[in-house]
């Protein structure tokens, strides 16, 4: 993969995926592209270069990693919720875990 994270665009956060999701009620970001798409875009987002490339097995290996720290954290989550006695797990458990 081109690009380090010193080639990544400082503070835009998830600010850049409003023009990716359209409008209010449109069609959901997962059922517009595949996972690799998804990642791709998601990376070019935050290249300053807007020429930097991704290889394919780079793009792989971040769809694997990011598909592997989701499921991560909505297992601490549900473990967070469950230490909390409560039913069901809100934000406010994803939240704790990641030290917002």
């Amino acid at each position: 993969m081109e690009g380090t994270s010193s080639g990544f665009r400082k503070n835009e956060s998830l600010r850049g995926l409003q023009h990716l999701g359209g409008d209010e009620g449109s069609e959901p970001l997962m059922s517009r592209w595949s996972p690799q798409e998804l990642v791709s875009k998601l990376l070019h987002l935050h290249f300053k270069d807007d020429k930097t490339k991704v290889g394919g097995d780079a793009l792989l290996l971040v769809a694997e990693l990011l598909k592997i720290f989701v499921l991560e954290a909505a297992i601490r989550s549900v473990r967070q919720a469950q230490a909390e006695d409560l039913a069901r797990v809100d934000v406010e458990q994803l939240e704790k875990l990641l030290d917002f």
